[in-house]
């Protein structure tokens, strides 16, 4: 939320510099996230006279002026605009100013082989609006050499963060109560105006949805005249970031961002009938003020007439029924919607404004009457007009909430000693009603807090005016001695594998939990998918179901940026729907390898990309990280539709327990994420890890080598061509699990010599022998158990 510092002041009495009132607002709570000075902007603009306007000598729509700045000599300056004539005044930007809508530095320069000593200026060129046709043209009495940021009133400019709890700052005024209680100035009243009301409203207004919009006042104004805004409210709207439109909608806006109280005005001319608030009819469309068509259903409020929709109620009025110049009769709605209905609404119709910002963390139900009349006097000061009598279809919320409090609560829950006087002043100077005869307090909070639930909000608001710095850091009290581990078993593994992780070379990525529904969906696997009601975004409203393919838009990301190789893994949950409709997390690490595993050398010629084994690689090793018993798992297939079916699998304890899927994903996968080229994967999944014996224990073993050297033997056997490695070596590591420690392929041949049907393995057997050495009868009766192991996978030793 932007707010000048001239907008400020006509809330709050106070001379605090900029820089005082930003660290107070700090203090406070309400994060200042930018200071920006627009006099900065407008350095080396001055105002002028025209003194000249001759035709230029070789341009027919160019003129060279005359400048006066009011000290020197005048100035010769080229100018086109049509406007430009003797006698005027306007804004003249020396050599050495910046444009700020360009950032075109100026410099004296022959235009035309004419010298201009500068530029004439038109009012996009400062950015103070949209017109461009000619120069600015000042009033007569402007005076002659100021600072045009001095004449003109710049202001220093604030760009604050309002956090959802705080609706009550989400207007100029809020923001200025909260300075006058934290004693940087004096609040000034709301100025309520009296309006002559003259006759009956014309037009029946009633609301036929309680529920979603409990109080519908409005009046109608007539014989208005809706030409510009006056300069002092255009400056107030540009300072928060809004472009002035029109008198009628810019006074709208103003009493929205000053008392953060949404409002709107429907030109007369285009209603028919009663205005209602309703539910929509499934089915009904309105097309909006931002140029789009919404479809809505019967859970939403709307303001209608006889012809149909006119405004989301609370969101965003209607393109058909606004303002435009023509405007003489105009009905004005101010209403109370229900934050609850605002919300639903907007996120169903992926909709945000700045009225449904308001209206969905819930505005001050007790503002209606005030706002109204607000918006009445402004309107007819400005614009003209007669005002009728309000109407005032239903009531708001009105049952203020009423809290016990004890004073000294503050001491024991906020830490901070403060005078229950202080307290109490604290309180009644945010609005609240404090009945201090005895304890514990009667405390009334304002209908507009509607953050106050229990004594504690009471407490944060004491503290937080009084000041936070004022709290002193005590240090919590521990045991005595060495302190004991606090992490879970599942942090220490998580941790492990992070390390381990990166050990290997991979970098580790940290994404949103979040995906869109379409990403979610490909890897759903036919998992109830969590879908969030209220996203941050509605692109990012599904809990991710794998880590997959936000790693896949971050390897995307970084190959599109020109990355040769990219090595991700990421250690989060998945998170899915249970039966019994509770949230089911599991602990998940992913990895993406993706482009260059190794750029191209002289030694090893062209560029090599990942390929499933080095997928299963990374799952073999982080398994065995996490104390899974790598040398007992299978190698099934399976990895699921989003994996190329011939070049991925899963690792497996037993046939039904999948610790992990791994390999080269599917073409179409990697289409439907946008990646160019081949892309291996690799998803650990920890919640199905065997728990470990010793309840977690990561400590390592003691080092302890073995006194003998290992024995090593070659076996070479002929296997069915479709026997996966993996198959024969666990048989061979489990002939004589006693001895024989390790057994490796190390070759592979297909083709002359061996049979059709048939390929040929080389393993490699490590045997270690314990207190003596091996006799050659016990390395033959350990070779023959090997050899029988493997004849019952189909293999035959070969000759």
């Amino acid at each position: 939320m932007r707010f000048s510092l001239a907008w400020l002041k006509d809330h709050l009495e106070t001379e605090a510099p900029v820089a005082d009132i930003a660290t107070r607002l700090n203090a406070i709570g309400i994060e200042v996230e930018g200071i920006e000075d627009p006099a900065e902007r407008l350095a080396g603009f001055r105002v002028a006279q025209v003194l000249t306007a001759d035709k230029h000598p070789d341009a027919d729509k160019l003129k060279v002026l005359t400048v006066d700045m009011g000290e020197g000599d005048p100035l010769r300056v080229v100018c086109g605009a049509p406007n430009a004539r003797a006698g005027m005044k306007g804004v003249l930007g020396l050599p050495g100013a910046v444009v700020p809508a360009n950032g075109m530095e100026l410099r004296k320069s022959a235009i035309r082989g004419v010298t201009s000593n500068g530029m004439m200026c038109s009012v996009r060129e400062l950015e103070l609006g949209d017109e461009h046709d000619g120069i600015i043209e000042l009033a007569e009495d402007a005076p002659i050499g100021e600072n045009f940021a001095d004449y003109n009133g710049a202001s220093p400019i604030f760009d604050v963060a309002i956090t959802p709890n705080r609706p009550d700052c989400m207007g100029v005024y809020g923001i200025a109560r909260d300075l006058a209680a934290a004693g940087l100035g004096t609040l000034k009243p709301v100025a309520v105006p009296g309006i002559a009301e003259k006759g009956p409203c014309p037009v029946e207004i009633r609301t036929d949805d309680p529920e979603g919009c409990p109080a519908f006042h409005g009046r109608v104004i007539s014989g208005v005249v809706n030409g510009a805004s006056p300069e002092w409210m255009q400056q107030r709207l540009m300072s928060a970031g809004q472009r002035p439109i029109s008198a009628l909608v810019d006074i709208t806006n103003y009493v929205m961002l000053a008392y953060g109280r949404p409002a709107h005005a429907y030109d007369m001319v285009k209603l028919s009938g009663p205005v209602v608030a309703r539910r929509a009819r499934t089915g009904e469309q309105v097309l909006a003020l931002n140029e789009k068509t919404y479809t809505l259903d019967d859970s939403m409020t709307v303001i209608a007439d006889d012809n149909g929709v006119h405004d989301i109620a609370g969101i965003m009025g209607g393109e058909h029924s606004g303002c435009s110049g023509s405007t003489t009769d105009v009905l004005l709605e101010i209403a109370y919607f229900d934050p609850e209905r605002i919300g639903v609404t907007g996120r169903r119709l992926g909709l945000a404004s700045d009225a449904r910002t308001r209206f969905e963390r819930g505005v001050d139900p007790a503002f209606l009457d005030d706002g109204l009349a607000i918006l009445t006097a402004l309107i007819v000061e400005i614009c003209g007009g007669e005002p009728t009598e309000a109407i005032r279809a239903g009531a708001p919320p009105g049952e203020a909430k009423i809290l016990s409090f004890d004073p000294g609560l503050t001491a024991r829950l906020g830490g901070v000693v403060v005078d229950p006087a202080e307290q109490a002043g604290i309180l009644e100077s945010l609005g609240f009603a404090v009945d201090a005869g005895s304890v514990p307090w009667t405390v009334t909070a304002p209908l507009r807090r509607h953050d106050i639930e229990g004594p504690a909000d009471l407490v944060e608001e004491v503290v937080r005016i009084h000041g936070l710095d004022a709290v002193e850091s005590v240090p919590l009290a521990r045991a005595d001695g060495v302190a004991r581990p606090t992490a879970t078993p599942e942090q220490q593994l998580e941790r492990k594998l992070r390390r381990a992780a990166a050990a290997r070379g991979l970098n580790e990525a940290v994404t949103w939990a979040f995906l869109p529904m379409a990403d979610a969906e490909h890897f759903a696997d036919g998992e109830p998918l969590w879908v969030l009601d209220n996203p941050i975004s509605e692109d990012m409203k599904a809990m991710r179901p794998s880590l997959l393919p936000a790693l896949l838009a971050a390897a995307k990301s970084n190959l599109d940026r020109g990355a040769s190789g990219l090595r991700l893994f990421e250690l989060g949950r998945r998170y899915f729907r249970a039966a019994d409709g509770s949230s089911d997390e599991r602990s998940t690490l992913g990895v993406v390898l993706a482009g260059e595993r190794r750029p191209r050398a002289w030694a090893s010629g062209k560029a090599q990309g990942f390929d499933a084994f080095d997928a299963k690689a990374e799952a073999l090793a982080l398994l065995a990280e996490a104390g899974a018993p790598v040398g007992k798992l299978m190698v099934m297939g399976e990895a699921g539709p989003q994996f190329h079916p011939g070049q991925s699998g899963t690792l497996r304890l037993g046939p039904k327990n999948v610790l992990a899927r791994f390999g080269m994903l599917h073409p179409t996968t990697l289409k439907a994420f946008d990646v160019d080229g081949p892309v291996a994967a690799v998803e650990l999944f920890l919640d199905a890890l065997p728990v470990r014996k010793g309840g977690g224990n990561f400590a390592r073993t003691t080092y302890d080598p073995p006194s003998l050297q290992p024995v090593i033997r070659d076996f070479a056997f002929l296997v069915p061509s479709d026997l996966p490695a993996g198959d024969l070596l666990r048989a061979v590591r489990g002939a004589d699990k006693r001895h024989l420690v390790d057994a490796r392929v190390f070759d592979l041949f297909e083709g002359q010599g061996v049979p059709e049907g048939r390929k040929s393995l080389a393993i490699e057997v490590t045997l270690q022998p314990g207190e003596r050495s091996f006799t050659d009868e016990e390395i033959k009766a350990i070779s023959d158990k090997v050899v029988s192991a493997a004849a019952r996978q189909g293999a035959e030793l070969r000759g």
